[in-house]
């Protein structure tokens, strides 16, 4: 494994995964062009209440690649069936749970994030009709997880393209096309979601490197590998609800510096996101490469991975930089024409040039540790950070406002990646023992 042979399965892995957050920034930037900026903010919250939701239960598309990626490494056939069939039930039940409690979860949820009037209705509109792609959005995670374990690259990332394809030309018709506002981008994002499943499952289907069969249920059911099925989901799911915790106090404190600063604080954290799940196509790759490495009991190859880790998140973390720096002025135009908007974001876009330097070493030695599907240290990490966000929201905010936030959520991103990587030699010991 060299660096040419890493980023040959990165690339691809970088355009399928920034993706996701795409259909997010899409729907901002769509309605930035309209004339009020409480459309940003709608969808802004909106967003988050999904964000919420569907991260939740992210374990289901990361713990999907640790297992697929190490039943391919062991050319298990029946593993690599398991590694699909278990989350894929689960993630169907989940996602019927969620459209069915739809209700309390918006009631709840929209006076905690605004307390405009306009925005909180502008969001619900938004929710009531999004939220039934709940299903359909967590049986994609399990698809493309299942997709990326298995090494089948270009099909995780034609379902994630066609998928936003379908999201903006169907945002570009509702909202400009048909005036439908907020409603149209809903609507938009829905049926992107369920077309995705559809196809995906179609391309599981044929192609698939083994025959698919469904396995007994026995084995479906067995409870020592369903337990630690569910011990990696159920470290996994804490460190998203940490996560979440830190998103959602964000938008919440953001929002109570007035509607501009809650639309610009919006846009930067849909440029994060975009960031993040560039580095998110190097943990992949790194977690493919782990789960292969487990699977074929090879260490030189666990090792030579970590060091490609080390390095090209170093490394892409100045380059990420780099760039926003040199074209910030245009990515922000993408989003919205709002003078005051725009003016805002430039009061405080400094801090996100500071995201890739801060973030990357905790994102993709993530991909390390679920690819040996050793969830509990990113859930020991995860939660130390969120100690560290959480301190600093309390002392720093009160004084330094907006850009108080904003130093705090760099402190808790440089916080996942130094305890994170902390974790790296316990996780070698354990992986491979007999190795001095």
């Amino acid at each position: 494994m060299n660096h040419k042979a890493y980023l040959a399965l990165a690339i691809p892995l970088i355009f399928s995964t920034i993706t996701t957050p795409l259909l997010g920034a899409v729907d901002t930037a769509v309605v930035g062009q309209l004339p009020d900026p409480a459309n940003i903010a709608a969808v802004a919250i909106g967003s988050m209440i999904f964000n919420t939701m569907y991260w939740m239960f992210g374990f289901l598309r990361v713990s999907t690649s640790g297992f697929a990626a190490q039943a391919n490494g062991a050319k298990d056939e029946t593993g690599g069936m398991l590694a699909i069939t278990r989350p894929f039930l689960l993630a169907a039940f989940i996602g019927v749970s969620l459209v069915a409690l739809q209700w309390p979860i918006a009631k709840w949820s929209l006076p905690l994030l605004s307390s405009d009037p306009q925005v909180q209705a502008l969001a619900a509109d938004y929710f009531s009709i999004r939220v039934w792609g709940a299903p359909f959005s967590l049986l994609n995670y399990v698809i493309v997880g299942w997709l990326i374990g298995m090494s089948m690259i270009k099909f995780s990332l034609f379902l994630q393209v066609l998928m936003n394809c379908i999201n903006i030309a169907l945002d570009i018709l509702f909202v400009k096309g048909l005036s439908w506002g907020v409603s149209g981008v809903a609507a938009a994002t829905l049926i992107a979601e369920g077309t995705a499943v559809i196809i995906g499952i179609i391309v599981v289907w044929r192609a698939s490197p083994f025959k698919l069969r469904l396995p007994a249920l026995k084995k479906i059911i067995d409870p020592s590998s369903f337990k630690k099925m569910m011990k990696v989901n159920r470290d996994l799911f804490i460190r998203t609800l940490c996560l979440l915790t830190v998103f959602n106090l964000f938008t919440a404190k953001g929002a109570s510096f007035g509607t501009e600063t809650l639309a610009a604080n919006a846009i930067l954290i849909q440029i994060h996101y975009i960031m993040a799940y560039f580095f998110d196509g190097f943990a992949n790759t790194s977690s493919i490469l782990t789960g292969r490495a487990i699977g074929s009991k090879d260490f030189v190859l666990y090792r030579k991975t970590l060091k490609l880790s080390f390095q090209w998140a170093a490394l892409s973390s100045i380059i990420i930089a780099g760039t926003y720096y040199i074209l910030s002025e245009q990515i922000i135009g993408l989003f919205t024409k709002i003078p005051g908007v725009i003016e805002t974001v430039g009061v405080y876009e400094g801090w996100i040039l500071l995201f890739p330097l801060a973030a990357s070493f905790g994102i993709v030695f993530y991909g390390v540790f679920t690819g040996a599907t050793e969830a509990e240290p990113v859930r020991n990490s995860m939660i130390l950070a969120l100690l560290v966000f959480v301190v600093s929201l309390f002392i720093i905010v009160p004084f330094a406002g907006n850009h108080g936030l904003w130093l705090a959520f760099i402190l808790f991103s440089a916080g996942r990646s130094i305890f994170l990587v902390m974790f790296v030699p316990r996780l070698t010991r354990k992986l491979f023992p007999s190795v001095k």
